[in-house]
């Protein structure tokens, strides 16, 4: 190996190399002339960006396995129940049934509970409510059986050759898709003003046994005025991973972003902020 001395010390080749280079890459920088990375430092170990404008797959990792998807399963429930057309007004009480279909996970939502159909959708999509989502494929028409067939009819319908439900709350592992094909829902999911406005609204409050009860949306960046958010979703199970898929319009345009099991309560928040600076950097190059 090569050594330079200075002062009684060695430096190594490499160290000086890094020493002359390192200010020359800076001064590069501020000139606009270093090139963005090709792909974003995404941690999530799934993932898909796609730009809808240009219909351009701009980034992916694993797009095409099927893997747990946890609560995203909730955009195809709240498709197939919109599509069913009963009345959204209508009170539907959570029952024991619904208790044990979501046993194991945590809810406010106590049985004896009447809520409005609208209201149970605004919680499934804002909040990721386990009960409010079983209750409302259970009242489908002709029950849950016949509303986990209508999801898995729609999956098909939209070309979505990977995906798999046999519940309509996402927290089985059984409950599979790739995220090639969750584009595909989230752009079905975007086209829905319900699923759109709900899924996005930063808090929504329910009036149930004379008890007022507030909840908030589980994705903190529709709360972030630097975000136009148009359609979200969270998730998560141990077998799926932090999970989120969502359109955002970033420098004017839509993008769908699909990032699944990522590990720690905020890296697939990092990973959407990660994704939005390397799409802002490849435009700013673009455009000199």
């Amino acid at each position: 190996m090569l050594y330079w001395r200075r002062n009684r010390g060695l430096m190594t080749l490499t160290g000086f190399m890094l020493a002359v280079c390192t200010p020359l890459a800076a001064l590069a920088a501020t000139q606009g002339s270093v090139p963005p990375k090709t792909i974003p430092e995404v941690r999530s170990h799934a993932y898909y960006i796609l730009d809808e404008s240009a219909s351009s797959v701009l980034a992916a990792r694993n797009e095409r396995t099927a893997v747990p998807i946890a609560s995203i399963t909730k955009l195809m429930t709240a498709l197939v129940v919109l599509e069913a057309g009963q009345p959204m007004d209508q009170g539907v009480t959570i029952t024991a049934d619904d208790v044990r279909g979501t046993a194991g996970n945590g809810s406010r939502l106590a049985a004896g509970y009447k809520l409005s159909r609208q209201d149970l959708l605004h919680l499934a999509l804002m909040s990721s409510e386990n009960r409010a989502a079983y209750a409302l494929c259970r009242s489908y028409p002709r029950g849950l059986r016949a509303c986990v067939q209508a999801m898995n009819k729609k999956a098909a319908a939209l070309g979505m050759s990977t995906a798999h439900f046999v519940e309509p709350t996402g927290l089985s592992s059984r409950n599979v898709a790739s995220p090639e094909d969750l584009a595909k829902l989230v752009l079905a999911a975007a086209g829905n003003r319900t699923i759109s406005e709900y899924s996005t609204s930063a808090r929504h409050t329910v009036i149930v046994s004379r008890h007022q009860l507030e909840f908030r949306n589980t994705n903190l960046l529709v709360a972030n005025p630097a975000w136009q958010v148009d359609v979200q979703k969270t998730g998560y199970i141990p077998e799926a991973g932090r999970c989120l898929v969502m359109q955002a319009v970033i420098d004017g345009r839509p993008v769908v972003m699909v990032l699944l099991n990522s590990y720690g309560k905020y890296t697939r928040i990092a990973d959407a902020k990660r994704v939005r600076t390397w799409l802002e950097s490849r435009s700013r190059v673009a455009a000199l």
